[in-house]
């Protein structure tokens, strides 16, 4: 320090070898002049985005390095760089070092899921430098979209905005600037007080250019492409309620007409939209699809709209799958299940289609469908059941593999996923449901009685970014004994005639 006698060894950093903006390994960044891996690539840079990478600001002469672009006689960009020495103007400023805190060795403490965020931040600001706060960044701060994240939409002149989804506020009514979610599907339902007479051809909310002419960037970083939302669909609703789809050619007038000072046709009724994205959490395509239909004084006001957004993962084999993470599974999606084949997994893309519950009906008949059915959510703890009727003359063994049905429900899956998003060629990472129900139990005369699924997960990775994934499933079926028939008794009984 100035004021003292005493210095540390310094460990030193080049910063003329720190590069922040240097996001892809031995490929250039566009923009990023201190990335070693760009060459004839830079003579068609616009700008530098890092200017300057200085070192650590508690020094008493923290080197900087400098970058610029210059235009060559041809026209071309030119880099310009440089590293100099700053000097720091602070009194207690520190000639070397090599620990932020001195001569003092104090017991470090433990890392904890609740002290781990600070202690992160403390030593990323310090001893692990620079290089390692540009990783660290570059871990958290990765190129696309994650779960419940605002999603960016690019303007006329490429400026950055927000996706917004209308919805309810305090009240019914639509609040328009309320953001969408990534990865969250969502049903919103409002209304919209309309003067119809002044509104009809006016009020952007009635007008489907307002959800059809937009562009969203496929991920966060500066230079992210941008993917046009397309139209998927759009289906007229007539006066009585009947609805046609159109046959789309492009030149279709569609916008709201006030037919009347009472009726206002092609307003926007419903909209859809329908998300796919990439395991990297890139948006590659965006659909909607329109409901439109007229809008009266006397039976329509006011106007009540439904927007709904939906996210599908492209598959491998480019087969949208609904999936229930990003990797590791988000509370309140389904659990990811299917079957084992010798090709390998195999699960329905229908999420109804997956491990499943009775629904919570009020004294549905265990025997008597269709049985109403949710699925399994992760997270989430859920009890329903059903009614059990029965007759003294009713086939044991039948009814106890009926109704063992009816508890697993159709199609009983074999194994979960262990992430949310695991793909199905990865077999080792699907975990089996252990069960202790065997079939002899349901060709005796037992009775099922309840049906539980005990699921244990862990977090798994690194605390900074741990990730929910499925480690165990366990099924146990109770049941009790009946003194109904078993079928083999049936059959095997003496007929007897009248005599």
């Amino acid at each position: 320090m100035k004021s003292g006698s005493t210095e540390c060894v310094c460990v030193c950093v080049s910063v003329g070898r720190l590069c922040p903006c240097d996001e892809h390994s031995s490929m250039c960044d566009m923009n990023c002049c201190c990335d070693r891996d760009c060459g004839e690539e830079v003579a068609l840079f616009t700008r530098c985005s890092v200017t300057t990478v200085s070192g650590n600001k508690q020094l008493c002469s923290p080197p900087m390095a400098a970058y610029s672009l210059g235009t060559s006689i041809y026209g071309y960009s030119e880099l310009q760089s440089s590293v100099r020495t700053e000097s720091s103007s602070d009194v207690f400023c520190i000639h070397s070092q090599n620990r932020v805190d001195g001569f003092s060795h104090p017991s470090p403490a433990l890392p904890t899921d609740s002290n781990f965020d600070s202690l992160f931040k403390q030593f990323t600001d310090s001893v692990f430098g620079l290089e390692d706060r540009a990783a660290a960044a570059g871990l958290q701060a990765s190129a696309g979209y994650e779960y419940g994240e605002e999603m960016r939409t690019s303007g006329r002149r490429g400026d950055r905005g927000i996706f917004w989804l209308p919805a309810p506020g305090v009240t019914a009514d639509c609040v328009d600037r309320n953001p969408a979610a990534f990865l969250k599907d969502e049903i919103r339902a409002c209304s919209r007080r309309v003067v119809l007479d002044q509104d009809c051809q006016s009020l952007p909310a009635l007008k489907m250019d307002t959800y059809t002419n937009t562009q969203l960037f496929a991920a966060k970083n500066e230079d992210a492409a941008v993917v046009p939302v397309e139209l998927g669909a759009v289906v007229l609703q007539s006066a009585a309620g009947t609805q046609t789809e159109l046959e789309l050619n492009g030149e279709e007038n569609l916008t709201p007409v006030l037919l009347n000072s009472d009726i206002c046709a092609n307003v926007v009724l419903k909209v859809v939209y329908v998300m796919t994205y990439s395991p990297a959490g890139e948006i590659m395509n965006v659909t909607v699809s329109l409901l439109l239909g007229f809008v009266s004084k006397s039976s329509s006001l006011p106007l009540n709209q439904e927007f709904e957004i939906t996210f599908v993962q492209q598959d491998v084999e480019d087969v949208p799958v609904h999936y229930s993470g990003n990797p590791g599974y988000v509370v309140g999606r389904p659990l990811v299940s299917g079957s084992r084949t010798p090709d390998g997994i195999v699960r329905s893309i229908d999420p109804r289609e997956t491990l499943s519950l009775l629904g919570t009906a009020v004294d549905q008949d265990c025997l008597k469908g269709p049985h109403q059915r949710s699925p399994v959510l992760f997270g989430l703890d859920s009890v329903s059941g059903c009614t059990l009727r029965l007759e003294d003359v009713v086939n044991c063994s039948l009814v106890s593999q009926q109704l063992l049905d009816v508890l697993r429900g159709p199609n009983y899956p074999l194994y979960v996923a262990s992430f949310g998003n695991t793909p199905l060629s990865n077999q080792m990472e699907w975990v089996q449901i252990k069960t202790s129900f065997s079939p002899e139990e349901a060709q005796s005369c037992s009775i099922p009685l309840s049906h539980h699924l005990e699921i244990e997960w862990t977090k798994y990775g690194s605390l900074v970014n741990a990730q929910p994934r499925i480690v165990s499933i366990r099924e146990i079926i109770q049941s009790n004994s009946s003194s109904l028939v078993r079928n083999d008794l049936l059959e095997k009984s003496p007929v007897s005639s009248p005599t």
